[in-house]
């Protein structure tokens, strides 16, 4: 049981990474980003190739991933997303900005079964599969280290939005757009840089995943359904509420894993769903307009 809990809260800081750049991008943008599973998928296969090219070690890829996902997502949204926001500038929540991301998550994966095909792939470094003991409690390296930099990522997120001046003026246009722009923010070059920071989180989840996750096209489609469940669990736009949403399905997952079959598992994840939209629909940490 000790050990189904550290590996239930080893996994469920990294959900809780997936789902970072998902709920920043609905805090700033208002918007829910269906794509985000498929750039999840981006970033594993782009830790994949640089490790398969390299033979380097799979965090090292972090050196590419992260500039290569945030410019991917930053001129994603210069490209195709802004123009449907500017057509829909009067509109608090722009649909059309759902149906271009839903359309660009399509694209995506066909894009990969495409190039890469349908066959899963995996990499195989021996050091990162080995248990480590904490007081008799076994987990894998590859999910120790997964779960520092996913606390690192979390924290320097933080506090780069609390108090960094690109930071604030992200803030600032997540609470009042209008005004930010009237107080001299440019709020699509705010869009652009959100999308790209939250793209990016993404990479860097990829790369976290790659030691112990299979590599197939639709790899990002089951995470990003439970980052929704996550964001709504731990509240739209908060990131603090991310990580704690992912922790709780991340233990959910292992312990019940331990009484129950997995399917009875997700079942009761997504009964948590349904009764937190009922209960609570802001989220645990969720307030309108913050962080």
């Amino acid at each position: 049981m000790g050990s189904a809990i550290l590996n239930g809260i080893l996994m469920g800081s990294i959900y809780g990474l997936t789902a970072i750049g998902l709920t920043l991008i609905f805090g700033v943008l208002k918007v829910i980003n269906f794509a985000q599973g498929a750039f999840l998928m981006l970033g594993l296969f782009s830790t994949y190739w640089f490790v398969e090219l390299t033979g380097a070690n799979p965090y090292l890829a972090l050196i590419f991933v992260v500039p290569f996902t945030y410019f991917t997502g930053y001129y994603t949204q210069k490209f195709l997303i802004k123009p449907v926001f500017e057509s829909e500038k009067d509109v608090r929540e722009p649909i059309g900005v759902i149906i271009v991301t839903t359309g660009i998550w399509y694209m995506l994966d066909n894009l990969a079964l495409m190039l890469f095909g349908a066959e899963y792939r995996t990499i195989n470094v021996p050091s990162l599969s080995e248990a480590i003991s904490f007081f008799g409690l076994y987990a894998p390296l590859s999910k120790i280290i997964g779960f520092f930099i996913s606390i690192t990522i979390a924290g320097a997120l933080f506090w780069f939005l609390k108090y960094s001046k690109m930071g604030k003026a992200i803030r600032a246009t997540s609470q009042d757009r209008e005004a930010a722009s009237l107080m001299g923010i440019n709020q699509y070059k705010i869009y652009n840089v959100t999308f790209g920071i939250g793209i990016a989180i993404c990479g860097i989840a990829g790369t976290v995943l790659l030691p112990f996750y299979y590599v197939y096209p639709t790899a990002g489609m089951h995470l990003d359904i439970l980052d929704f469940v996550i964001v709504v669990l731990g509240g739209l736009g908060s990131i603090p509420g991310a990580l704690v949403g992912g922790l709780i399905i991340g233990l959910i997952e292992s312990v019940g894993s331990q009484f129950i079959s997995y399917s009875w598992t997700i079942e009761i994840i997504y009964l948590l769903f349904l009764v937190i939209l009922f209960v609570k629909p802001e989220g645990l940490f969720g307030v309108k307009g913050e962080f």
